[in-house]
């Protein structure tokens, strides 16, 4: 009967909340009367019936958290193991046809582009948040720097891309250490308000510095990425592609070139990652998120473990900031916003912190679903949000929630996430 109560009088918590959020844009409605002047009427039954969804949503979450098997998740796991064996092989040959499968829309694999961007980036700061364990809300910032040192670059020495590349990813890992060095006693909440500010702090310049950024007009004309020096136009003629290879030129050839550089460009971040995880120092950011005091304790140097951290992180997030200055040919202050930094960290945290094959799932569904429901206009977002919270309360540790170690004594045992209390570690 206790429990009964309990349960009753958190849904009614969480409905009144509803109540005072939803009040004013569910019961309240503007209207117009005869005379062309704007009337505001109420919706009771509107507003009811929303409060009354959230109040049985809440009770209907309490008694299947009470009755849920506390080992469901990791059972779940056991059985999706041998899956995701071929699930990553599978989604790689997916990944390299998709462009030359015949019928395939252009904006298809321009949305490849994009999700693959995303996961680029989500890899990038999984080094920083699911290996190192450091919460980074200002990730934005580096793919901003990748961004402006390749356009000015371009801009100012009439470099190509394929130069300014490792230049940018060199510029990006400078100012991951330049921010790296401030927080280093931070942890935590601290240390995500701090990496916040960077980021904003970025934005603010670029966005003032108008002699240099170009300020809120952002700058244009970025080149596009040649093919051994050849360029893609809609004209055959001299150093293009069309005109060497004798081809009718299409934007079909431009997309599917900028589609298999970002692809290369992932697919090397994943590697280098995996292969770091197995070094050292991929260790040591593994111990490092566990419990930075053991990692003292076991000699380890935290200050460059941090600090290689934010530098790798944020060379990848430059790199991928590179190829969106050349993919769009323009770039302005509005394209480095914190939500940026929010759906990266959301696609790392959906996906399961520390998890590569999660991060692929999770911006699969954070970038591509949104893309795929455009026809149904303003409810595609309430769907999406509606689909997010469903999910993280039926995998609160993300897609892929175990976290197996690097390097163990004796049998690799998976740590299930149903160790951890959600909230409590």
């Amino acid at each position: 009967m206790s429990r009964a109560l309990d349960i009753l009088k958190d849904a009614g918590s969480v409905a009144f909340f509803a109540l005072l959020i939803f009040a004013p844009f569910l019961g309240v409605q503007l209207g117009d009367n005869n005379a062309g002047n704007l009337t505001l009427g109420a919706r009771p039954a509107l507003l009811a019936g929303a409060v009354a969804l959230v109040f049985g949503a809440r009770v209907l979450m309490r008694l299947w958290q009470d009755h849920r098997p506390t080992t469901q998740a990791a059972k779940l796991s056991a059985r999706l193991k041998p899956a995701g064996r071929f699930i990553a092989p599978a989604l790689l040959v997916f990944a390299l046809i998709m462009p030359l499968l015949p019928g395939v829309p252009a904006q298809y694999i321009d949305l490849g582009v994009l999700i693959l961007t995303y996961i680029m980036l989500g890899w990038g700061l999984n080094i920083v948040v699911g290996l190192a364990g450091l919460l980074d809300l200002g990730y934005v910032a580096f793919y901003a720097v990748g961004a402006y040192s390749f356009a000015l670059l371009a801009q100012d020495f009439n470099l190509s891309f394929w130069e300014c590349l490792p230049l940018a990813g060199l510029l990006a890992a400078c100012w991951g250490m330049f921010l790296g060095f401030p927080v280093l006693r931070l942890r935590g909440d601290y240390l995500a308000i701090v990496t916040l500010a960077f980021g904003e702090i970025i934005r603010l310049v670029i966005t003032n510095w108008v002699s240099l950024t170009g300020g809120p007009n952002g700058i244009t004309d970025i080149p596009n990425p040649s093919l051994f020096g050849l360029r893609f136009a809609m004209f055959p003629g001299p150093g293009t592609v069309a005109g060497v290879f004798h081809i009718t030129p299409h934007p079909w050839q431009r997309i599917a070139f900028l589609y298999y550089i970002i692809l290369g460009l992932a697919l090397i971040t994943n590697w280098v990652t995996l292969r770091l995880r197995k070094q050292p120092l991929g260790r040591a950011w593994e111990a490092l998120r566990e419990d930075e005091i053991a990692c003292r304790a076991l000699g380890i140097n935290v200050r460059n473990t941090k600090l290689t951290a934010f530098a790798i992180g944020a060379m990848f997030g430059g790199f991928a900031g590179c190829f969106f200055a050349t993919r769009d040919g323009f770039i302005s202050p509005d394209s480095f916003t914190f939500m940026e930094s929010a759906t990266v960290l959301a696609i790392v945290v959906l996906g399961g912190a520390g998890s590569q094959l999660g991060i692929v799932l999770a911006a699969c569904v954070m970038i591509g679903v949104p893309q795929m429901l455009q026809s149904l206009a303003i409810y595609r977002m309430l769907i999406f949000g509606i689909a997010l919270v469903v999910i993280m309360i039926v995998r609160p540790r993300g897609f892929i929630s175990e976290r197996r170690p690097t390097i163990s004594l004796g049998k690799a045992q998976a740590i299930s996430a149903d160790l951890i209390s959600q909230g409590k570690g």
